[in-house]
């Protein structure tokens, strides 16, 4: 089993998200996921600034995969997502169909993110005969359907074709709008939003009228209001046939996750949740915000 660093969701200064590179560099992940998945006007780092980060990264002999974006919304960011799926040097991960007709076109693999809609073994086999090597699962099924549909992949003689991933530590991406919901808590129009989202580098915490915290807000994107924590579950992955664990690049608390989850494997041991800031519900087929 490998363990995964995924894509930083939020917006935080190039500074910053250089700093936090450089460290997942000497990090335990096997693999390290990086570039821009919200918003397009998130622009601290442009397309040749990712491109040199992951080369960077890439000199540790870590994997790298560059994610696309999950919403496009112009004609520009086609033109921006057409030069990172032809970089040439980098695998791709694919978070909207778009991107997949694209990497198709040019005969190149990628990883289908957990944007994508993919729930069955019918569309499994679709993206397979684009190009897909990997398959995230999306982050609302439970470990029952999972086992499930690879057990339907195995029998269907496709279950080698792919490598299944599962989002395992972090705030977990949920939907995406064309409005932006963080200038509009600002009372902010969208094209005039100043950015202000950089202000808010772990999300915007939104609350019910009770006062639960519900929800993340993160420019167009809404999040769980707690992180999402599958550490206990590690093994039970492994035995499901789960090949790569996710930790979500949150913050700098991910590489500590990132080696808790890995000692699971060779030390598994029940660590308590934090039920007043971690959920675990999906992955037991109940209310995501539930804590098992």
């Amino acid at each position: 089993m490998k363990f995964s660093l995924g894509a930083s969701l939020f917006f935080w200064p190039k500074d910053q998200v250089e700093t936090f590179y450089q460290q997942a560099i000497n990090s335990e992940a096997d693999i390290i996921y990086l570039g821009e998945t919200v918003c397009s006007k998130r622009r601290e780092l442009r397309v040749n600034d990712w491109f040199e980060l992951a080369k960077q990264v890439a000199k540790s002999g870590k994997q790298v995969v560059i994610s696309t974006m999950t919403l496009l919304e112009s004609a520009a960011e086609i033109q921006t997502l057409k030069k990172y799926c032809t970089n040439g040097d980098f695998l791709i991960e694919a978070n909207d169909l778009s991107a997949v007709q694209i990497l198709h076109e040019n005969k190149l693999p990628f990883v289908a993110g957990p944007a994508m809609n993919c729930y069955n073994l019918s569309t499994l086999k679709v993206l397979l005969r684009q190009g897909m090597f990997r398959w995230v699962m999306p982050v609302e099924l439970s470990s029952d359907w999972l086992s499930s549909l690879l057990e339907k992949a195995e029998q269907s003689s496709i279950r080698n074709q792919f490598e299944c991933e599962v989002f395992s530590w972090g705030y977990l991406p949920l939907a995406y709008s064309a409005r932006c919901f963080t200038a509009r808590s600002e009372n902010r129009a969208k094209d005039d939003c100043q950015y202000c989202c950089i202000h808010y580098p772990q999300g915007r915490k939104m609350k019910s009228q009770e006062g639960e915290q519900v929800f993340t807000l993160n420019g167009i994107q809404t999040m769980s209001g707690d992180q999402y924590n599958l550490v206990n579950e590690v093994n039970n992955m492994q035995a499901i046939g789960v090949d790569i664990v996710r930790i979500s690049a949150d913050s700098e608390q991910a590489f500590n996750k990132l080696s808790q989850f890995k000692r699971q494997l060779v030390n598994p041991q029940y660590i308590p949740l934090d039920k007043n800031n971690e959920c675990n519900g999906y992955w037991h087929k109940i209310a995501g915000m539930a804590n098992v």
